[in-house]
């Protein structure tokens, strides 16, 4: 089953494709974040700092202390035993052991002395030879096993716990055996449990499910509006089951509009203090991998009672608003409300209706058409920045092996259902910032920051070296001036190239209980507000509108709660989409090795996507596998890196290969269990 929220809500920082940590316009260097003062430099005389450690292969790796913008680079010798993401402390080395970096600046170097939080301590790997050999090649400690459970799982993937970190080697036991390497159910369970990502509920929590399905068919005692004699639709994938949002179409005459937006009421199912909110929060959010869904909430209230299905009385929290076809929005309606969808239609179903003009409800998917374009319009004149971002779709037999493999078209379904989700989100955002206004207590917004300047700068330094042209300050970069870069760009071949650069320079958006906006929307309040079947920040976004609508005051013991769920579903949320990611990796990866092995002298269409200085990364062009071209395997002369040009460099010959040029290549090597390709250039 695959995501069903399609290209529904669509956002930045939400989605990138798959170039995991490595390809960046500035090599091996983490993204520097936006600080309160942007000239603020670490001092040696301060010798000690903490932060967030990123690996850089068996480069070592780097550390950006909060609150600063110069990074500290850690040599593999000063590691200590610190991981990918683990929270450390690092003593600064004097500035006569500081090395001299490319620009001939000293760069900063340190050792890690005490390891403060633990990313993760489990980890997916191999049994071979008796050795735990882990899939992440980040991870270089050696782990010795417990005997126990060790016999068995010898030459299969395992999930191993680190029981001792202080040892040497450090010690660790097999906590469950995944299955052999290389077959598709093993792979897929290996993603999960990287990621921390767990597929069967606790019994318990199935069984509470049960019973709340089984009060709701015995009726319901609140008041709500009754919106069931109102025509009600749903759009949704096609393979969809969990339907959490559905419109309402009511004409007011003089060109007026009565537009519902209706979501599942999870918040009168899943009440605090019951193992289902307990096991929902624990989760954050719903995984949608390439061959199955790992849902928030059990099958029978996700795809069932809490599910809009057609042709079913339904409970859901709606947001209702008077508007006119330009979008003007007249008059808003929130709170708890019945409906009855009268339809259920796919992306494809109701495009090809918007194409035709005829059709069922045909008249009014044209009007909600109408005004949601407009409604986009407006929000790019007020400052929203539009991607067109590639989603790539995997189809899979029944053996679960992939036999094709495209980029899944954009419909104009797709972008109406997503602009009134962006409006009922907006509005309720906006209603949660004056009732914290008015009672206190807090709000859970989706905030987005500025981008970085200086990678923006550097993007537009890399555009430049291809010959195209910008006016004005070169530090000033807002959503006008991304949107009118990817004007120039439209339909070019480093299209897609650009806009993940200019994506991957902006900050990550988040859950905070700090209201600071939404960049990349152009908002000034945002939340999430319309997905609560599949994502928990909803689920509480929705029960504080309810103490809103009453009136009812936040106590201060639940705002430093919110604030810790937020920071907590933002990291669930980002594991999610990493364990997303890599599932589609891995398919492309087993989808290559499938058409090297019918022919092995295949050339295929690549564009190079990223620049190092031990290869180059190249995308083919038609099911977007990506993988290394090694600078080694260049044999006509010897390749520099050159950082400034985003390009390597023949010495000798003075031969240029640089980031967006296309080249030919020729799969070379294929490593199914670590989802890896090796080009050959042609």
């Amino acid at each position: 089953m695959q995501r069903n929220s399609g290209n529904k809500r669509r956002e930045f920082g939400g989605k990138s494709k798959n170039h995991g940590d490595r390809r960046n316009f500035k090599h091996d260097k983490l993204h520097k974040r936006q600080v309160p003062n942007k000239n603020q430099n670490v001092q040696t005389s301060k010798r000690e700092i903490e932060g967030v450690i990123k690996l850089a292969g068996r480069k070592g790796g780097f550390v950006l202390p909060e609150g600063y913008t110069d990074e500290v680079r850690i040599d593999p010798a000063f590691l200590g035993t610190a991981l990918h993401n683990d929270e450390v402390r690092v003593l600064l080395h004097k500035p006569h052991f500081a090395k001299a970096s490319r620009g001939g600046e000293q760069e900063l170097t340190g050792e890690v002395i005490k390891i403060l939080t633990r990313a993760k301590s489990r980890f997916v790997g191999t049994i071979a030879n008796g050795k735990f050999v882990p899939d992440d090649r980040r991870f270089y400690l050696e782990v010795e096993l417990a005997k126990e459970g060790g016999a068995e799982a010898a030459d299969q993937k395992v999930l191993v716990e680190i029981t001792d970190w202080h040892s040497f080697p450090i010690r660790g036991r097999v906590v469950e055996i995944l299955g052999k390497q290389g077959e598709h159910e093993t792979e897929m369970l290996s993603i999960l449990a990287a990621t921390g990502i767990v597929y069967d509920f606790p019994t318990l929590v199935e069984a509470e499910a049960k019973e709340v399905a089984a009060r709701l068919r015995q009726g319901f005692d609140e008041v709500r509006r009754d919106m069931r004699s109102t025509l009600t639709f749903t759009i949704d994938p096609a393979s969809a089951k969990d339907f959490d949002d559905a419109l309402s179409f009511k004409e007011f005459g003089s060109g007026k509009y009565e537009i519902g937006v209706h979501i599942a009421d999870v918040s009168h199912f899943v009440r605090p203090g019951t193992k289902l909110d307990d096991e929902a929060r624990r989760r954050a959010n719903s995984v949608y991998m390439v061959d199955r869904t790992v849902p928030m909430l059990p099958e029978v209230l996700s795809a069932d009672i809490c599910s809009l299905v057609p042709n079913q009385d339904r409970l859901t929290y709606s947001a209702i608003f008077v508007i006119d076809k330009t979008g003007k929005v007249e008059s808003e309606w929130f709170g708890r409300t019945i409906i009855h969808s009268q339809r259920r239609f796919t992306y494809e179903e109701a495009a090809k209706i918007l194409k035709d003009k005829s059709g069922q409800y045909a008249e009014e998917l044209m009007i909600l058409n109408e005004i949601a374009q407009n409604l986009h319009k407006e929000r790019v004149r007020k400052g929203s920045v539009i991607f067109e971002k590639d989603e790539i779709k995997v189809e899979l037999d029944a053996q679960s092996k992939p036999v094709r493999i495209y980029v899944k078209e954009r419909l104009a379904t797709h972008k109406l259902i997503e602009e009134f989700m962006l409006l009922a989100n907006k509005h309720v955002a906006r209603y949660l910032y004056l009732g914290v206004g008015k009672l206190g207590g807090a709000a859970v917004y989706r905030i987005h920051d500025v981008p970085d300047k200086d990678r923006i700068v550097l993007v537009k330094s890399f555009l430049k070296s291809l010959g195209y042209k910008f006016e004005g300050d070169p530090k000033k970069f807002g959503a006008r001036e991304i949107n009118e870069l990817f004007a120039q760009i439209k339909g070019e071949d480093i299209e897609m190239l650009v806009q993940t650069a200019v994506l991957r320079s902006m900050a990550k958006a988040i859950y905070s209980t700090r209201n600071i906006g939404h960049f990349g929307l152009g908002f000034e309040f945002y939340t999430h507000f319309t997905s609560p079947i599949r994502r928990y920040p909803d689920v509480l976004v929705h029960r504080l509108l309810t103490k809103y609508l009453s009136g009812k005051p936040i106590e201060k013991s639940e705002v430093i709660e919110f604030e810790r769920i937020a920071r907590y579903s933002s990291e669930r949320e980002r594991e999610a989409e990493a364990a997303e990611r890599e599932s589609v990796k891995y398919k492309q990866v087993e989808y290559m090795l499938s058409l090297k092995e019918k022919d092995p002298t295949r050339l295929y269409d690549g564009t190079i996507v990223g620049v190092t200085e031990w290869g180059i990364f190249v995308e083919e062009q038609s099911a977007k596998s990506e993988g290394m071209l090694r600078l080694s395997s260049l044999g006509d002369d010897y390749y520099e890196f050159d950082e400034k040009k985003f390009a390597i460099i023949g010495k000798r010959t003075k031969k240029v290969y640089r980031l967006g040029d296309k080249i030919k290549v020729k799969l070379l090597e294929v490593d199914v269990p670590r989802h890896q390709i090796t080009w050959e250039l042609v």
